[in-house]
């Protein structure tokens, strides 16, 4: 089974002799690969779309883990029972959403040692929601595939601070290992930014006076991360 470069990140941070339950498992190919290279004991796939999980279940079948894989239909992890599990991957959802998933069934999520999460929007708020509320952000990688930045967080329990708020945003365990892709990410960031500012330079009203300032701060902090990782 070959998987995405996105999917290969993801289950590297997943523990041998893990429990895994894979919140939106879509097509099932985490839950299958886990079982089938014997990291996981067991998986329990889930999927509120009735359509994705049948397409899981025939998956699952197809290379003959049934036995090892548990697939349940529901929202978030209300499907889930206490001590059930060990480590949970939600990926593929906004940051938002994986927030609100966690913070609803939290007696379930008080019974998890190990998440990870792959945000596909939103990063800088689930940081932030993370660090306000007792979870440990352990080590993070970002990788680029089809032109996209993939960011891939792993998370415990645990109390945790930050010296600035810019690593909401921009990763500091990713700052302090100088994650290549980081760089280019950064480099990415200060780019968008700088046409944005371009563009507002047209127009002149207090909103946009506003949005500018904004803009520029984030612009300073983003360059102050790149001298960072260059070590000026």
């Amino acid at each position: 089974m070959k998987l995405s470069l996105r999917l290969i990140t993801i289950k590297n941070f997943v523990k041998e002799n893990s429990i895994v339950a894979d919140i939106g498992t879509d097509h099932g190919y985490i839950p299958g690969y886990l079982i089938e290279n014997n990291i996981s004991k067991k998986v329990i796939a889930t999927d509120i779309s009735k359509g994705s999980l049948d397409k899981a279940i025939e998956y699952i079948e197809k290379i003959g883990y049934k036995e090892y894989i548990d697939t349940r239909l529901g929202n978030g992890l209300e499907v889930l029972k206490p001590y059930e599990v060990d480590t949970i991957i939600i990926a593929g959802m906004g940051g938002l959403l994986i927030k609100d998933i966690i913070e609803k069934d939290l007696e379930i999520t008080k019974t998890i040692n190990n998440f990870i999460f792959q945000p596909m929007g939103a990063a800088e708020e689930l940081r932030k929601y993370l660090y306000e509320n007792n979870f440990k952000i352990i080590d993070e990688k970002i990788i680029k595939e089809d032109g996209k930045y993939y960011e891939i967080i792993y998370v415990s329990r645990g109390k945790d601070y930050i010296e600035d708020e810019i690593y909401y945003e921009i990763s500091k365990k990713l700052l302090d290992k100088k994650d290549p892709v980081l760089r280019e990410f950064i480099e990415f960031k200060i780019n968008k930014t700088e046409e944005i500012l371009k563009e507002l330079e047209k127009t002149h009203t207090e909103k946009t006076a506003k949005r500018k300032e904004d803009l520029s701060s984030r612009l300073k902090k983003y360059k102050e991360a790149k001298n960072s990782y260059e070590g000026y």
